[in-house]
């Protein structure tokens, strides 16, 4: 191969190794560190209040069904179209 294209593969393979690589690296194993951590309190408390509301919109959403049920027996056929 001729100098000139070396010269034009290796500047471009330098650049990455010198500023790149490192930087990628640096945030690569600070990405799987906070990942094998795992949640933090304040994660794991709000994952279980997001349940609990979830949970009481579950309740209330069959609630509302029965009602439906009850005073309008085909409202879900009607829903649909």
């Amino acid at each position: 191969m001729d100098v000139a294209v070396i010269s034009m593969l290796i500047a471009p393979l330098i650049l990455f190794v010198i500023f790149v690589a490192p930087i990628w690296v640096i945030l690569h194993y600070r990405s799987r560190n906070k990942i094998s951590e795992g949640m933090s309190q304040e994660d794991a408390e709000r994952v279980r209040e997001l349940a609990q509301q979830a949970e009481r919109m579950r309740d209330r959403i069959r609630t509302l069904e029965n009602l439906l049920d009850a005073e309008h027996s085909n409202w879900r056929q009607n829903d649909r179209g």
